[in-house]
């Protein structure tokens, strides 16, 4: 996805000639590709996870300057991994760490020299900014290593976004309601948990990894679903958010190809990532799925999920929660209206994710399919024993639910009073608009 300011450092506005913009241009695009894998191959060269994510930045500030005044180097990957290293060098000095590991940094300190100069094409033409044997393994190290059980969820989240979407402090707290400060408080945080839990930068063993892959793969989902539907604020779409969250899941499973839970993540994101474009008007007011205009879904995302989910199938060890929620996608993308959508199995799937990941949502979801399939009155008491459990209680979505079901059945009273319910309670400007117009609509 085209982004204009990722960086994980905010990058100063430039005031000099006109080539400064061209190299932030040049800074944002090397850093919007290249991020994760610059990182993670600092990671694996310091062994320091927190000093690897410091002095790329630190690098990239520096590329500012540099490239502003010398221009763009031949390999820009090369310069910022060099410059990275250099500043590692010097950290380790300051801390009197002239040990092994300092050695070992200044002997692979030559592999960026060629592109900061130091080296001549003859010299270092076959080299390359990092091991190409060992690319994939960093990447993937960098996402265990950022989702590492030892962190809160909320730590995880952000830590995520920052070393291996690229994202900067202001962008994440922008994309979550939160201040800045608390965004790089919980950057420090993790990063200091992890230091102090001695996390090695490494992939966990085989063993571990199965377990493990399922903190990836949550903080994934919590970051898709904020950008699928904002928790708050006057937006009901964040799509930089979950195109950052596809974008993730296409490299997970580039590097885990035989893991189906990835490929159903990804199915999952894409298939509903494909209806964003008919989600919204043009004043960015919601639409409702029976009012969407199918023509405007993206078909080539669609062609995607389906072949990830297939990908998902063919593994034949079950969908899983991610996969079943992905099958459910593709009733609704595939359908050529809510009229025709295969409800009946939309009710099944739900039940079977019912099983796999029960959860309040997942039933209230069931009761809105068995609505479609057989009608308001099932589907009414299936809501009110969801209502007295207390389990939902304080979410806008099941007196909304509740209300939809109520009108449908004629209880128009009282189907206000539940639809105005939910729009007190619902923290987006946009879904609480719909929630009044309807209840407004009763009379």
């Amino acid at each position: 996805m085209a982004r204009a300011d990722r960086p994980a450092v905010t990058l100063p506005a430039p005031d000099g000639p006109p080539i400064a913009e061209s190299a932030r241009r040049a800074v944002e695009a090397v850093w919007r590709i290249e991020s994760a894998r610059i990182v993670g191959a600092l990671a694996r060269y310091t062994g320091d996870f927190a000093l690897a994510e410091d002095v790329a930045q630190e690098a990239l500030a520096e590329a500012l300057v540099s490239w502003s005044r010398d221009g763009a180097p031949a390999s820009p990957v090369g310069w910022l991994l060099s410059t990275a290293r250099r500043r590692a060098i010097d950290a380790f000095r300051r801390r009197s760490a002239l040990d092994e590991r300092y050695a070992a940094l200044a002997g692979e300190l030559a592999e960026g020299e060629f592109s900061a100069g130091a080296a001549t094409a003859r010299e270092r033409s076959d080299d390359l900014p990092w091991d190409p044997d060992r690319v994939d393994d960093d990447v993937l190290a960098l996402m265990f290593t950022a989702c590492h059980p030892v962190l809160s969820p909320e730590a995880r989240v952000a830590l995520t976004l920052r070393v291996v979407g690229g994202l900067s402090s202001e962008e994440i707290a922008r994309a979550f309601l939160v201040p800045v400060p608390t965004v790089q408080a919980r950057i420090t945080r993790a990063k200091k948990t992890i230091a102090a839990a001695r996390v090695p930068f490494e992939l966990p063993p085989p063993e571990e990894r199965a377990g493990r892959l399922g903190a990836v793969l949550s903080v994934l989902y919590v970051i898709f679903t904020e950008g699928s539907t904002a928790t708050a604020g006057d937006d009901l779409l964040r799509p930089d958010l979950a195109y950052e969250a596809v974008r993730l899941a296409r490299m997970l499973t580039a590097l885990l190809p035989a893991e189906p839970q990835a490929h159903g993540l990804l199915a999952l994101f894409e298939l509903t990532a494909a209806r964003f474009p008919a989600r919204t008007g043009p004043d960015g007011e919601p639409v409702l799925l029976e009012d969407q205009d199918r023509r405007r879904w993206d078909r080539s995302a669609i062609r995607r999920g389906l072949a990830a989910l297939g990908r998902a199938s063919a593994a034949g060890r079950g969908l899983g929660p991610y996969g079943l929620q992905a099958a459910i996608a593709a009733c609704h993308a595939t359908a050529p209206s809510v009229r025709e959508t295969d409800w009946e199995r939309i009710v099944l799937l739900y039940e079977a994710l019912g099983r796999v990941a029960p959860s309040p949502v997942v039933e209230l979801n069931r009761a809105v399919a068995v609505a479609m399939a057989s009608g308001p009155q099932e589907a009414l008491g299936m809501v009110d024993d969801l209502a007295a459990s207390g389990r939902l209680s304080g979410s806008h979505l099941l007196p909304g639910v509740r209300g939809e079901l109520l009108s449908r059945l004629g209880r128009t009273a009282e189907a206000r009073a539940e639809l105005e319910l939910a729009a007190r309670l619902c923290r987006n400007t946009r879904e609480r608009s719909v929630l009044l117009r309807k209840a407004a609509a009763l009379g």
